[in-house]
């Protein structure tokens, strides 16, 4: 252990002794940001079919004749069908890359909008949303896990953040899309709605092509040479990208011996049957991380928030989308606000903030739907408190557990269980939004919009106390380092855990 502590820390040394390095403000590097760029481009097919599923799921409705039990299986499918992208994609990746896995999950994702968009019935519909629900799978947990293995460390939080900016922005182009297309006839809207999302599948497909593979993957295969090209070019000179090839080429060789032809085998025994102590808590971060983000409520709060408006008092179908275009400008707004302050604050406080700040949305929400259930007259006040929360809600999710999630859970896995780690994670998140989303409204016909929101806001409160005890804090760390973080800490302890947060 003396002698990796020693190794860890000489990259800091040497950093440290140049002012040019850990500046407060670290320059951004633009070719790890074009990476970055391109391999999250591919959140924005997930963003774009919630956004556009939220409008066009009332034309669905009206023009297949489908009832609400089969609206809520039409839109939970993609998420629980993305939970064998996810589970799989760790697998694919360490065995054909970082870059040609993420290329899959965009062709995959291309046949099933093609196949959504020409939809002529409901299982047919259904046909299409599985296939681009594998692709939705893929693309989550490859692109951060790609993004936080080029990045510097100084930088990996902004840049491994921008999958979330990328589902975002895809969220606000489904809902202008929506408001655009609304006018069209019921049965051709929502077809050219859902098709459209083809187009984006295969721009970034191509894009991709032009990327360099993941420098640690490739040091994991053995290509130190094809490696070192890639951090000379993601570092700010050749001395710091041979500073971080040498803690990587160290990490590879003490998790794989001398096997360089490693494809993964061996990860889930390590991971499920045998893992070691600080093995167990990074699954429980990431896992807990990646149920909170999905159990908060927000992907259904976001498919539903027409019906959660409707049901608020507002009525008219383009003012419903009006409202859910406002929304997505202030949840676009404020996931870009958390990816630039991210590498500066740390994770903690974010993810702290954004949860606390959930909690009291959700409450608010609560308190309002239920003055509007028993109210005949639905005063605009009561109206106005319900988009104000709505508002609210979505936004401290884009600061904390919305753009972290992704961040974190890449980052903490030790590079050989990195992929089917993460993998493993982002499928938890992808069966729990799939729950979510085919149970809240049969939940809320029970309980109430009300309830289901007092019920998503203790959630809340129990996901921060989770946060503060179990989760260190990332920010300027490699990710060789980040493993220490794990070691020997008493998760049950408060004080503790304040201590990790501080190291």
């Amino acid at each position: 252990m003396e002698k990796t502590h020693e190794i860890d820390e000489s990259p800091q040394l040497k950093l440290a002794s140049s002012s040019s390095f850990q500046p407060r403000n670290p320059p951004l590097n633009k070719y790890a940001l074009a990476c970055a760029v391109l391999a999250s481009a591919n959140s924005i097919l997930l963003g774009y079919d919630i956004g556009v599923m939220s409008g066009a799921v009332l034309d669905i409705k009206d023009n297949l004749k489908i009832s609400s039990t089969q609206v809520e299986i039409l839109v939970g499918s993609l998420n629980v069908c993305s939970l064998i992208g996810s589970f799989a994609a760790g697998t694919t990746s360490d065995r054909i890359g970082r870059r040609y896995t993420i290329v899959l999950a965009a062709a995959t994702f291309l046949l099933g909008a093609l196949l959504m968009g020409l939809a002529p019935s409901y299982p047919f519909l259904m046909a299409g949303r599985a296939v681009a629900g594998i692709g939705v799978g893929y693309s989550l947990m490859i692109a951060p896990v790609y993004t936080a293995e080029i990045s510097p460390a100084m930088t990996r939080g902004f840049l491994t953040s921008l999958p979330e900016v990328f589902i975002n922005i895809g969220i606000l182009l489904g809902y202008v899309f929506n408001y655009a297309l609304s006018g069209l006839p019921k049965n051709i809207n929502w077809r050219l709605m859902l098709g459209l999302a083809a187009i984006p599948a295969i721009v970034v497909a191509v894009g991709v092509m032009a990327m360099p593979e993941s420098p640690r993957w490739l040091v994991m295969k053995g290509r130190l040479g094809e490696a070192r090209q890639v951090l000379i070019k993601t570092s700010d000179n050749e001395e710091e990208a041979e500073i971080r090839l040498e803690e990587i080429a160290k990490s590879a060789s003490e998790m794989t011996g001398e096997n360089s032809s490693w494809n993964g085998q061996g990860v889930w025994k390590d991971l499920l049957i045998r893992p070691t102590r600080p093995t167990r808590r990074i699954l429980i971060a990431a896992i807990g991380i990646n149920f909170f983000m999905q159990a908060s409520g927000n992907d259904a709060v976001v498919y539903y928030t027409p019906e959660v408006f409707r049901a608020a008092g507002i009525r008219r179908h383009k003012e419903l989308v009006g409202v859910t275009i406002i929304m997505g400008v202030v949840k676009t707004s404020f996931v870009l606000v958390s990816a630039l302050f991210l590498d500066q604050f740390g994770r903690r406080p974010l993810l702290l903030l954004g949860t606390a700040g959930m909690a009291l949305a959700l409450t608010g929400l609560g308190l309002g739907s239920k003055f509007l259930e028993r109210s005949a007259q639905k005063p605009p006040w009561a109206i106005a408190l319900c988009v104000v929360a709505v508002c609210a809600d979505v936004s401290f999710f884009s600061i904390g557990l919305g753009p972290i999630t992704w961040v974190y859970s890449s980052e903490i896995f030790p590079m050989r269980l990195r992929a089917q780690g993460s993998s493993l994670a982002v499928s938890v998140n992808r069966l729990v939004s799939g729950v979510v989303a085919m149970t809240f409204l049969t939940i809320s016909r029970k309980i109430s919009f009300g309830g289901v929101f007092f019920v998503l806001g203790g959630i809340m409160v129990v996901a921060t106390i989770f946060f503060y005890f179990l989760l260190p804090e990332t920010k300027g760390k490699s990710l060789e380092e980040i493993g220490s973080l794990f070691e020997d800490k008493c998760t049950s302890s408060g004080s503790r855990g304040r201590e990790m947060s501080a190291r």
